[in-house]
């Protein structure tokens, strides 16, 4: 244990307080302060977070935690809330110990934006320091990424002037006030970006007040979908409407911020960071850029975090069946809901299924809590309640009112199917009900005219007939249908040759087509069969067809291929933009895993060295 220690001033970031006992404690070789406290002299000290904190805990004595250090005293809770659950006990296990793969977790390395390679300081912050403590201190606020403007006093952020970079890397940098700047002159910043920055940076200083195990990225993405309904940007069937979104999104922003803090969204990415962002994926995306969305949703931190979790608009499941003759009547045992818009209001309407038969349907959203027991149609009343219903008519007892009030119905509905049970067989013509007289006669009189029909081609030409005859007179209805007849078997004897060469020359029009597509699929024997509608012969009877096949073998892809042409792709479309090739950025537009970009990157090298040397060359021969 430590015999003392320079306790961290408020938002100070655990670094300084490190670095301010390293001055204090006299100590002029950087590895004795690391071992007295780290008590190891192989640590490298991290400005944004830090690692060993079990053993730096354990130096401090009792008057701090793991957790106290990480929420106060690092950067960590910029991130937290938008980490999953599982992703921050990681984190948590990750800072006791070594740290290896800290900020890999955090995204910091391939997802970092607006980096930063110098210490921040706000020139009055730090004269308020000096005066209230006797010597500036490194504010954890100020070196958030994206983050250039002070949020108590909407002052644009100065460069320490001592480059890290330059330092040794076990060396810890400490303010000194003779290096500091304290005017309050100005860099000139665009007034329409400097409202925004300062928006943003005080959203960034409430984010860091925010208890590190308070939310996650789940519930935060339910709470994204809250205010992106109200906004109508989110359909009845629960999906985002990303086009609408993106839209409405750039038009918030002036021209040119989003490219200035590289936060420009590629529409036709499916993976850019704002539909990564409003979808619930296994992806994260950068914190300063869930500040710019809450930017967009015109909220601050505190109103945001306390926007109910969206249940779309019949709540969470499951639901109660409201089928009076079940025994688990009112019982919440319906698990899902289908959910469609109607024609005309364009509400919502869900559909409740139960297992019992029961389907009823009702509009949305609800807005008490009593109203899921509410029914706007019954659609399927199901065997359950039509078993009840006899049941109580063979009883005698009940009239047709008093069965409606039981089962929750009117008494027309009672009366009605009742007379679907009157049993057909034995009955006089004059007993039948006038509605299946009527079609029974339409049948007849159609199969009369079209003998040699079968079952199948009766059913589509009298649809309307038949299927009210099989609802409500089954037995009859096959009784007089047609004999069942047999299938025949084909004996047409296949000239697979000549197939062969209709194939070869579809299949080779086709990969001309996709080959040429902007966004590309890969090439495979399902995409083509299925495409040209021949899946079937290329599953089955693909030896019988040897230039098709030979085709296929030369044209289809491997995943490995198609990653690298998708890839290629991409560093066209840059070159052709005269933009410079980051391999990491063609990874990240390619969706490609790490572990497969690893493999395919010695062929992108190539590629990309093979297509800078022809354009040199071209340039000067041209």
């Amino acid at each position: 244990m430590l015999p003392f220690f320079t306790n961290p001033y408020p938002d100070e970031l655990m670094y300084s307080a490190i670095a301010r006992y390293h001055f204090y404690s006299g100590n002029i070789d950087c590895k004795d302060t690391l071992e007295e406290v780290f008590q190891s002299r192989t640590v490298i000290p991290s400005v944004e977070i830090g690692s060993h904190f079990s053993v730096l805990v354990e130096q401090f004595g009792s008057n701090y935690s793991v957790e106290s250090l990480l929420a106060k005293h690092t950067i960590y809770p910029f991130y937290a809330p938008f980490l999953s659950k599982n992703r921050q006990k990681e984190l948590l296990h990750d800072v006791q110990g070594d740290g290896k793969g800290l900020y890999i977790r955090l995204g910091m390395v391939a997802g970092g934006i607006c980096k930063k390679d110098w210490l921040c300081y706000c020139p009055e912050c730090a004269a308020n320091d000096i005066d209230q403590y006797g010597e500036p201190y490194i504010h954890r606020e100020h070196q958030l990424q994206g983050i250039d403007f002070c949020a108590h006093h909407e002052l644009k952020l100065k460069k320490y002037p001592v480059d890290p970079s330059k330092q040794s890397r076990i060396e810890f940098i400490r303010f000194d006030k003779r290096s500091l700047n304290l005017s309050m002159i100005q860099e000139v910043e665009p007034k329409e970006f400097e409202a925004i920055q300062i928006a943003l940076a005080k959203k960034a200083y409430q984010l860091l007040q925010v208890p590190i195990d308070r939310f996650s990225r789940e519930s935060i993405n339910h709470k994204y979908r809250v205010l992106l309904r109200e906004r109508k940007l989110i359909t009845t069937s629960n999906r985002v409407r990303q086009n609408e979104l993106y839209k409405a999104f750039q038009s918030k922003f002036p021209k040119g911020f989003l490219v200035k803090y590289e936060s420009e969204i590629d529409v036709d990415d499916e993976y850019n960071w704002l539909r990564i962002i409003t979808r619930n994926l296994k992806r994260h995306s950068h914190p300063f850029r869930h500040l710019l969305m809450l930017y967009f949703l015109e909220q601050d931190v505190d109103s945001f975090l306390q926007v109910e979790t969206d249940t779309g608009p019949f709540g969470c499941g499951p639901w109660p069946c409201l089928n009076k003759a079940a025994n688990h009547y009112k019982e919440c045992v319906i698990p899902e809901v289908n959910v469609t818009r109607d024609f005309k209001s364009k509400a919502p309407i869900g559909t409740f299924e139960c297992s019992c038969g029961f389907i009823y349907a009702r509009k949305g959203p609800d807005r008490l809590s009593g109203d899921k027991y509410r029914i706007g149609r019954i659609k399927v009343f199901g065997d359950v309640w039509n078993g009840k219903l006899r049941e109580l008519k063979a009883e005698g007892t009940h009239s047709a009112r008093t069965l409606a009030k039981m089962l929750g119905v009117d008494s027309k509905t009672v009366k009605k199917y009742l007379s679907l049970e009157i049993k057909i067989e034995g009955l006089s013509e004059n007993d039948i009900p006038s509605m299946l007289l009527i079609y029974r006669k339409q049948l007849l009189k159609g199969m009369r005219q079209c003998p040699i029909y079968s079952r199948t081609q009766i059913r589509k030409c009298f649809p309307k007939e038949y299927m009210y005859l099989y609802r409500h007179d089954k037995e009859w209805l096959f009784e007089h249908l047609p004999i069942i007849r047999e299938k025949k078997n084909n004996l047409a004897i296949v000239d697979w040759a000549s197939r062969d060469r209709e194939y070869h020359s579809k299949v080779e029009k086709l990969y001309k087509e996709l080959i040429e597509l902007d966004k590309p699929v890969r090439i495979t024997i399902s995409i083509i069969g299925k495409r040209l509608g021949i899946l079937s012969n290329l599953d089955k009877h693909l030896d019988k067809l040897p230039q098709t096949k030979k085709l296929l073998s030369e044209t289809t892809e491997s995943t490995q291929q198609f990653q690298i042409r998708r890839c290629c792709k991409i560093i066209d479309r840059i070159l052709q933009r005269q933009e410079p090739v980051l391999l990491w950025k063609v990874q990240r537009i390619g969706a490609v895993k790490s572990h497969h970009f690893h493999e395919i990157k010695p062929y992108l090298e190539v590629y990309l060295r093979t297509k800078q040397e022809v354009e040199s060359y071209e340039q000067t021969t041209g």
